[in-house]
């Protein structure tokens, strides 16, 4: 039998950081320790992405239901209807199957949609099912995982009908440090975002709440984040006294781990229900019940399984492109305009890195772009800092946010003539042509403020946290109190948020046109990524926003 590797991305074996190649155990990134081989008898979880349908037709959905100027806009899909248009075909359902149970693979999870299959199975029978995979056990940071330290191929029969196989090579990313080194003097007298500083400087009044009967937002945390319920008790008593607000969450999807709270998981989850206040909140979280899982991957298979879901999701996660294979990250976001085309909005923190960098020998560097930020399928927020510390004033850029080209995905339409109109613009300031793909999907779309928040981390309040892990929830929760509003209305939910965001030109935003954000430190670019400007930009997208105006644009449908 002929063979054909799944995973193609063996020139990402270089990669100095985490990378989710086929790696040797030599090459797995050195902030993973090789513990060993995993025992033939080790029990693993993999996740099989079976091939779909009509992909192009579910494409082309997403753009009706979205549009604004389309007759079907808002005319959203159930899961049953996304399972009928994208299910795999009978063959495929049958070949894979057939192909696991040849090999006693038979303890399977189907989720509604037919298109991910969870199998319980041993390394030993892995190994064989998946030749030249070799699992072994990594640890980091108290966390342990399980994953292949080699390339697996499957037979040509079995290859044409599967996506992927998750559970084998994707490593978790670190988890970002949400502290900013505090130096300027006289810090102390900083403002310090909170909940109070947001709605004054967004125009959210204290009767800017939910009221909805069936609206409902979400966090997701992946990276072995929780939250304490005691922590948004205390950060609600201390900084929600002048709204109406909830301070218990609705529902937790997955087990919440013991030990400390997440500095991230209760940025998210703080924010968002001060933002969105008094709007049920629900927590997914890292399930945390099996070390070959890969917990982003299990969330995306959870949207795919239930037919009751919030209406917004934001989410503080991401991983470099060149980290991950172009076979994944299309199915992902396959997995993304599943969610579009349901009238869920997907919001993704833009990264801490700027532009980022990809170091490469002779000095051929070039900026590196974060996924999920660069899929064309979700609304990506970038950061903003006060342009004067002391006082609620107007935005400038946040040096650290996230913003650029992907190298992978083609930029797609709803953006085009913005990306082009900023290209134009500033085209003698751009960094030179070989650090950025100007054709790729750009990215932010837009932001809010990221720097120097106020949360309560373990009973304690601590400031200076910082990132677009920050201005995502908050972003979050204004699209959710519109989507309240639209629902008192009779009006369907806004879903995926883009293309309609990028025909509203402005209206109902503040725009940053200050600041650079961070590139490469060598001698062509210095630091330097790329700099807001005037109208869209790829540091801080549209701008931050003006809820009453945001509100008023989003209110006709």
């Amino acid at each position: 039998h002929t063979h054909t590797s799944l995973y193609l991305g063996l020139k990402e074996l270089t990669l100095p950081r985490r990378c989710a190649a086929a790696q040797m155990p030599d090459m797995i990134p050195e902030d993973w320790t090789h513990v060993g081989r995993v025992d033939p008898s080790e029990e693993l979880e993999l996740t099989f992405a079976l091939k779909q349908q009509n992909i192009q037709l579910l494409e082309e959905t997403l753009r009706r239901v979205s549009d604004p100027d389309s007759p079907q806009y808002g005319k959203h899909l159930s899961l049953e209807e996304v399972a009928s248009l994208v299910r795999p075909s009978e063959l495929t359902q049958k070949v894979v199957r057939s192909w696991l149970q040849s090999h006693g693979v038979s303890d399977c999870l189907a989720v509604r949609t037919q298109d991910f299959l969870q199998c319980a199975t041993t390394a030993e029978v892995a190994e064989k099912l998946l030749p030249g995979s070799r699992f072994h056990r990594y640890a980091r940071d108290g966390q342990s995982i399980v994953r292949s330290s080699a390339p697996y191929s499957v037979h040509d029969e079995v290859h044409r009908h599967l996506d992927f196989v998750g559970g084998l090579h994707r490593l978790p990313p670190k988890g970002k440090d949400v502290r900013k080194k505090q130096t300027k003097s006289g810090a102390w007298v900083h403002l310090g975002v909170t909940p109070t500083v947001l709605r004054a400087r967004y125009n959210l009044t204290a009767a800017d709440v939910g009221s909805a009967q069936n609206n409902s937002q979400a966090v997701a945390q992946f990276l072995e984040q929780y939250f304490h319920p005691t922590d948004l008790a205390e950060f609600m008593y201390i900084f929600g006294r002048s709204f109406e607000h909830l301070s218990q969450v609705d529902r937790v999807v997955g087990t919440q781990g013991g030990g400390k709270a997440g500095l991230e998981a209760s940025l998210d989850l703080e924010y968002i229900m001060s933002t969105g206040a008094h709007i049920p909140t629900w927590v997914f979280t890292n399930p945390g019940r099996h070390e070959s899982q890969e917990p982003f991957l299990q969330w995306m298979v959870l949207l795919s399984n239930m037919s009751a879901l919030p209406w917004v999701h934001t989410i503080s996660y991401g991983d470099d492109e060149d980290s991950l294979s172009a076979a994944y990250m299309t199915r992902i976001n396959t997995e993304f305009m599943k969610a579009g085309v349901r009238g869920i909005s997907l919001l993704f923190a833009s990264g801490d890195s700027g532009a980022g960098c990809r170091y490469l020998s002779k000095g051929q560097n070039t900026f590196r772009p974060s996924f999920p930020a660069s899929s064309p399928y979700v609304t990506t927020v970038g950061g903003t800092s006060f342009k004067n510390p002391f006082k609620v004033t107007y935005e400038v850029t946040d040096y650290i946010s996230g913003g650029g080209f992907s190298n992978i995905f083609s930029m797609p339409s709803y953006q085009a003539s913005a990306v082009q109109g900023y290209l134009k613009s500033v085209a003698a300031k751009l960094p030179p042509a070989s650090y950025f793909n100007a054709s790729g999907r750009a990215y932010p779309d837009l932001a809010a403020l990221s720097d120097n928040y106020w949360v309560v981390n373990n009973r304690i309040p601590i400031p200076w946290v910082s990132g677009t892990s920050a201005s995502t929830p908050v972003f979050g929760g204004i699209l959710s109190l519109i989507n309240d509003r639209r629902f008192s209305k009779g009006l369907p939910a806004l879903g995926f948020f883009n293309p309609r965001l990028y025909k509203l030109k402005q209206q109902g935003l503040f725009d940053v046109t200050e600041g650079c954000h961070l590139g490469c430190l060598d001698e062509k670019v210095q630091g330097n990524g790329f700099c807001a400007t005037p109208s869209w930009d790829p540091v801080t997208g549209w701008g931050t926003p003006n809820y009453p105006d945001l509100l008023a644009a989003l209110l006709v449908d």
